[in-house]
C-alpha cells in the first residue's frame, strides 16, 4: 500500500471550546496536530496537539463528538469539542477507517490489518463486537436509517453490505481496483467508490448491492464527497494533483479541478456548494465552489493533511 498506513499513532490534548458552526477537523498525520478551521472565518481558529498520527476522522451528525483514528497504536480516539474531554479505545494497530450511526450510538472503525471492523458502543466507548469482513478494509458508510454498513474492503476489490440488526454480511461486491472511499448518496439508494489502482468509480445500487455504472478519473483516486444536492460527485486523485468533477446523473467526468499535491480527504460543507479538500503532501485545504467549479480559496494547515472521513460540522 502506498504512503497510507505508513505513519500513525495518537494522543490528543484538549483546548479551548468553540461556540460557533461550521468547523472542519484537518488530521495532519505528520504534524502530529488536528487543525480546526473556522469554516465562516476560513482559518484556523485552534490546533489539537496530538502524541502520534492522525489518519481517520469523522463527525457526528449532532457535531458532539468527533473521532480519530491512530493507526499505528491502534487507538480509536474521541474528542468532545464542547467540554474538551477526549477519550482513548484500545483496539488494533492499522485502525483506519472511521463512521458512526446517524444516531450516534454505534461507532465502526476498519481495522486495516486485522481484516475487521470494529462496532463500538458510543455511549459506553467499549467494544461491543468485531465484524470480519474483506482485507483491508478502509472507507466506510451508514445507510440513512442506520441498518445498512457498507465496508470497502481494499485488497479484495470489493464491497461488503453489513446487515446492523445482527452485524452480518448480507452481500459482498467486486467493484475496481482497490477501493478506498466510500460515499453514499443521502437517500441511502446509490453507492459509490473510489478505486486507487484503475483510477475509476464504482456506482452501485445498495439494494442488492448491484453495480450500474463506472467513471474513469485521473491518477489514484481516493475518497469522495456529494454536493448540489447529489447533483455532483467530486473526487480526490492523489497522483494528479487534481479533483474529478462527476454528473451522478450522466456519470460523465465534467471537469477537472487543480488543487494541492496528493489530495486524500474532502468534505462538503452544510450549505452543500463548498468543498473542502485535504492535500497531504502541500500541507493544506483547498475550497472549491460547486456552483462555479473553481478553487476560491487555499487554507495552510500542518504537516500531512489526511482527514480521511467527513471531517465537517
Amino acid at each position: 500500500m502506498k504512503r497510507c498506513v505508513l505513519m500513525f499513532w495518537v494522543g490528543l490534548l484538549a483546548s479551548p471550546a468553540l461556540s460557533a458552526e461550521p468547523f472542519a477537523y484537518i488530521t495532519n498525520q505528520l504534524a502530529e496536530t488536528v487543525s480546526v478551521i473556522d469554516l465562516e472565518a476560513q482559518n484556523i481558529v485552534d490546533t489539537l496537539t496530538v502524541t502520534g498520527k492522525p489518519a481517520g476522522v469523522w463527525v457526528t451528525d449532532a457535531g458532539e463528538s468527533v473521532y480519530f483514528t491512530a493507526p499505528e497504536s491502534g487507538d480509536l480516539v474521541r474528542y468532545v469539542p464542547e467540554s474538551h474531554k477526549l477519550d482513548r479505545l484500545a483496539l488494533a494497530a492499522g485502525a483506519l477507517g472511521v463512521t458512526a450511526t446517524h444516531q450516534g450510538d454505534l461507532v465502526f472503525v476498519a481495522n486495516w490489518y486485522q481484516n475487521t471492523v470494529t462496532v463500538v458502543d458510543a455511549e459506553s466507548f467499549t467494544v461491543k463486537t468485531r465484524i470480519k469482513v474483506g482485507r483491508s478494509p478502509s472507507g466506510m458508510a451508514v445507510s440513512p436509517d442506520d441498518r445498512w454498513l457498507y465496508v470497502a474492503n481494499r485488497l479484495d476489490d470489493s464491497v461488503s453490505k453489513i446487515d446492523l440488526t445482527d452485524f452480518s454480511i448480507r452481500h459482498t461486491t467486486k467493484v475496481g481496483q482497490h477501493p478506498f472511499g466510500l460515499t453514499l448518496d443521502a437517500g441511502g439508494a446509490t453507492l459509490y467508490t473510489a478505486n486507487v489502482e484503475s483510477d475509476d468509480v464504482t456506482v452501485l445500487a445498495t439494494n442488492g448491492l448491484k453495480r450500474t455504472g463506472r467513471v474513469k478519473v485521473k491518477s489514484l483516486p481516493y475518497a469522495a464527497t456529494l454536493a448540489q444536492n447529489g447533483r455532483l460527485l467530486l473526487v480526490t486523485n492523489q497522483d494528479d494533483a487534481s479533483v474529478s468533477v462527476i454528473d451522478t446523473q450522466t456519470l460523465t467526468e465534467i471537469a477537472v479541478l487543480e488543487v494541492g499535491e496528493k489530495p486524500e480527504g474532502i468534505s462538503t460543507h452544510p450549505d452543500d456548494r463548498q468543498v473542502y479538500v485535504a492535500n497531504w503532501f502541500d500541507n493544506s485545504v483547498s475550497v472549491i465552489d460547486t456552483e462555479t467549479l473553481t478553487v476560491t480559496d487555499t487554507i495552510a494547515t500542518g504537516d500531512g493533511s489526511r482527514a480521511f472521513g467527513r471531517f465537517i460540522h
